[in-house]
């Protein structure tokens, strides 16, 4: 979408989302273009009469959540789709309970399972069989089988071994993981087999060889020892025949590198067939990788095992092996036949930086490392089989981040087949990477961002891919219908801040709104197929569960877990607006807190948080993660502020072009659009512009400290809460994605990382750290705290909290640490000159 430069049509671009398909109140029912009323923009303009909100604390919203409502989390239906279950945190507690809703056509939150049932209802993991007939799970290390009617459940096995990995087979059996082999147990007699397992270690034969010359001759001239020789021989041919002729023997194991170690092990419907995939077996954190832990019960400090530094970050390669299970063998599969395989894809970064250090750099094609996709969010496996058993599908990323790969398996040749390559300059996202098969035909479906969204496609294993959910949105948790017809996805079509249910024909692409009702919305679907089990929030309400059936707008809310406490306080609802950008053509959503009624005339100060994780929406229309956040922002404008919160460049939900922004330049496209903020601010909210203050965690902490550092006149003040302040001491897995590693690609650590920036801080600056986080270590603020007393700095202030993880636990942590930042901005930001 392209917004117009002048300011006449920016300011009236506030109520696009007037433009939105939404709904009024009654939720689920079709109604001309009306936002629901806590999606309203609030007034600008001076009104008499005005009422003064109610009182909202630091102390109470920094308190124990609890008093809150404790939402519900996890839902899901029974098997049988009668009943909707649910976690819940128990007040006062920090169990968590599981909840069933019987009765789904009228509000109620049902009631407890009691502790003597859980293992009868707690079936979130579980697999249906080919006709969803049958139901497994695995409750506390047993497994439990029932009919879908949940009529008649049986324990298979109770507390032996630890199960994982239900699979039903085509040969009415249901296979488990559990150590290192597979198993299955007949549903008809309940005879426990083993399928097969697998060995790190040298194969066994009969005897060992001779290690060197005086072995040799001593098996050569002592009789006796040849002769233990010899029988030994004999044992293990007889042992090797038994298990060769011998059917109701288990199979030997498969063995493998004894230095190598198992990623994933996947088993074919049909039995005939497994996946498995190895690799290195190397330590995953160094000697010197540890944390102090200054507040332990003994009273003494513990040094806290913690990962490695992206710096210190090795390749990792993952080996597929091709496991024939009836004839015992076993292939090694190649990587050969993926396109970009040997690439050198980092050779114009590598240049750049060896001309830096005036060096020359020479293209390799070397085999690049490359490994089962690892995506953040998914609950699926990167191997697929289809439920005929002849076809299996991986993903694959490569190590250096620049390329997905889909390939299946050709059996015949036991070569690897290419069916989709996702290539990005930048990087592969690690959300969006679903995919699997139809059920009725040999057809894949797959998430994929080559459209510059992350749209749906169809794919025949010998044909072309067609998109069937394609446009500027992002489609994510996909459903397949039994039959094929339908694919059930999320996705935010109507705007990137409103994530509504649709389903797709898969033959026609025909598209079918299935929930109208704004705000953010996730579903299950039920076992039927017949309705939807939903969550769902909006800007100023938490979640709740509701009920719709699939051919019906008609919408029943089924729990009610919001507290009267929390819902008698006069919340202040914010605005997402477009903000115009200076860098390109798509506005920077943003949440814009302001007064019902504002003074005309009057320049209020301001505060722009900066949301953490980098690739995060905090700009949608449902309540948002930030809860202690959205409430203190509440308190913010009760004290006469004005707030936004801003999702920048990096966020998302708007498309691989805005994740990607900041690649090798982190730190920088977000600083622009924080000023294009503060100028949305002043022309449009009456913001003083000499009066902004901002703040944020983790990444929104970074964030703080590049726009303190690098834009100095933009706020004049800011807080960093358990900030990154170094890239190179970030883990792998996220850092290198955006900015490689300090190896390949030291010009991108050094101008993203704050550090080398801080000459630059000229206003006041508080840093909060957690000294026992293991995700920003506490290290960070040490060394950048040295580096602003050795360039004499002096309007810094730190404070640390020593029992708290990233994610502080502790109320009075949070009140500490609030309270500090409210007085920064009350000290720095809003006096009146």
């Amino acid at each position: 979408m392209r917004i117009n430069k002048t300011k006449s049509l920016l300011v009236s671009s506030l109520f696009m989302l007037m433009a939105c398909s939404a709904t009024s109140e009654s939720l689920g029912q079709s109604k001309p273009t009306v936002l629901p009323p806590d999606m309203v923009p609030p007034p600008v303009a001076a009104l008499a009469n005005k009422q003064e909100p109610t009182d909202i604390t630091l102390e109470k919203i920094m308190s124990d959540p609890d008093w809150m409502g404790r939402s519900p989390s996890n839902a899901f239906w029974s098997p049988d789709g009668n009943s909707v279950l649910y976690s819940r945190k128990r007040e006062g507690s920090p169990v968590r309970d599981l909840w069933r809703v019987d009765n789904l056509s009228e509000t109620n939150n049902g009631e407890l399972v009691n502790l003597s049932e859980l293992h009868l209802w707690d079936t979130s993991e579980r697999v249906f069989d080919s006709s969803k007939s049958l139901v497994a799970w695995v409750y506390r290390k047993s497994v439990f089988l029932s009919d879908a009617k949940g009529s008649n459940v049986t324990q298979l096995t109770k507390g032996v071994g630890n199960p994982s990995n239900l699979k039903f087979l085509s040969s009415d059996k249901l296979s488990y993981q559990d150590g290192s082999a597979i198993y299955a147990i007949s549903i008809a007699t309940g005879m426990v087999e083993k399928l097969f397992s697998w060995e790190f270690a040298d194969k066994p034969k009969a005897n060992k060889d001779a290690p060197d010359y005086i072995a040799e001759e001593q098996i050569k001239l002592i009789e006796y020892v040849a002769q233990e020789r010899q029988n030994r021989a004999k044992r293990f041919a007889h042992e090797q025949a038994i298990l060769k002729q011998n059917n109701n023997v288990a199979n030997q194991p498969f063995y493998f590198d004894k230095t190598h170690r198992l990623v994933e092990v996947s088993i074919s419907p049909n039995a005939a067939h497994a996946i498995l995939v190895t690799t290195k077996d190397v330590p995953w954190r160094g000697d010197n990788d540890i944390m102090p832990n200054y507040i332990k019960e003994n009273g003494r400090i513990k040094a806290e095992s913690v990962r490695r530094r992206v710096a210190d970050a090795e390749p990792v390669n993952h080996q597929l092996w091709y496991l024939d299970l009836v004839s015992g063998k076993r292939v090694k599969l190649g990587y050969e036949t993926l396109e970009g395989f040997n690439e050198d894809v980092l050779a114009s970064v590598k240049r750049e930086n060896a001309q830096a250090k005036g060096e020359e750099y020479t293209v390799n094609r070397l085999p690049r490392d490359i490994r089962l996709m690892q995506d953040w969010y998914w609950q699926q496996s990167p191997i697929q089989w289809h439920n005929n058993g002849q076809q299996v599908a991986v993903m694959l990323e490569a190590w250096d981040n620049k390329d997905r790969w889909i390939a299946t398996l050709d059996v015949e040749n036991k070569t690897l087949k290419q069916q989709h390559r996702l290539h990005d300059e930048a990087w592969i996202s690690y959300k969006f990477n679903s995919f699997g098969w139809f059920n009725l035909s040999e057809t894949l479906y797959y998430i994929s961002e080559e459209s510059g969204y992350a749209n749906l496609y169809v794919k025949s294993l010998n044909g072309g891919a067609r998109p069937i959910a394609a446009g500027s949105f992002e489609v994510d948790e996909l459903t397949l219908s039994a039959d094929d017809k339908f694919i059930y996805f999320q996705a935010n079509k109507k705007h990137p801040g409103i994530y509504e249910i649709y389903r797709v024909n898969t033959d026609t692409a025909e598209l079918e709104t299935l929930t109208e009702l704004n705000g953010r919305t996730d579903y299950q679907l039920s076992p039927d197929e017949s309705r939807l089990l939903l969550t769902h929030s909006r800007l100023a309400k938490p979640d709740e569960l509701y009920v719709v059936p699939v051919s019906s707008e008609s919408v029943t809310q089924l729990t009610n877990t919001v507290s009267a406490e929390f819902a008698a306080f006069d919340w202040v609802v914010p605005s997402v607006v477009p903000v115009q950008s200076s860098h390109t053509e798509h506005p920077v959503y943003s949440r814009v807190y302001m007064p019902k009624f504002m003074e005309a005339n009057k320049k209020y100060p301001a505060v722009i948080f900066n949301h953490g994780a980098g690739y995060l929406q905090n700009s949608h229309l449902g309540f948002s993660g930030y809860f202690r956040e959205f409430m203190f922002h509440s308190f913010l404008v009760q004290q006469g502020y004005i707030v936004m919160d801003m999702d920048y460049r990096a966020s998302m939900g708007y498309g691989r072009d805005w994740r990607t922004a900041i690649y090798r330049q982190m730190g920088k496209p977000e600083t622009e659009d924080l000023v294009d903020g503060v100028n949305w601010l002043v022309e449009n909210a009456q913001v003083d512009r000499d009066r902004v203050g901002t703040y944020g965690g983790s990444y929104g902490g970074f964030m703080t400290f590049m726009a303190l550092f690098t834009e100095p006149d933009l706020f004049q003040a800011g807080a960093a809460l358990r900030p990154v302040t170094d890239w190179a001491h970030y883990n792998h897995g996220y850092t290198s994605n955006i900015l490689n590693t300090p190896d390949d690609d030291p010009i991108a650590f050094e101008r993203s990382s704050p550090i080398y920036f801080a000459e630059g801080l000229t206003k006041p600056l508080l840093i909060n750290a957690p000294m026992i986080d293991d995700n920003v270590f506490f290290v960070d603020v040490v060394r950048l705290v040295q580096r602003l007393i050795e360039l004499e700095k002096e309007n810094f202030e730190t404070a640390i909290y020593p029992v708290e993880p990233h994610g502080f636990r502790q109320p009075s942590s949070w009140l500490d640490e609030y309270r500090r930042i409210y007085k920064l901005f009350e000290t720095h930001v809003k006096p009146v000159d």
